[in-house]
């Protein structure tokens, strides 16, 4: 995964799913990295693009509000 970057990171699943579905609306390709220890509940799901699609997905999570 060298040429993928994180765009965008959340403790809660639903809206990395939601910012996953919305690039993948405008045809970008992304990955959820879940960083969360399974025991204690604690921190964070990562969601990562090709390093090409950066810019596009984070001017797209910007503009949305997501």
């Amino acid at each position: 995964m060298k040429d993928w970057k994180r765009v965008y990171n959340s403790q809660f699943e639903h809206k990395v799913g939601i910012v996953k579905a919305v690039l993948k609306e405008h045809e970008i390709d992304s990955v959820i990295v879940n960083k969360k220890d399974s025991a204690y509940l604690f921190g964070e799901l990562e969601l990562y693009v090709n390093q090409d699609d950066v810019l596009k997905a984070k001017n797209i999570i910007i503009k949305k509000e997501l």
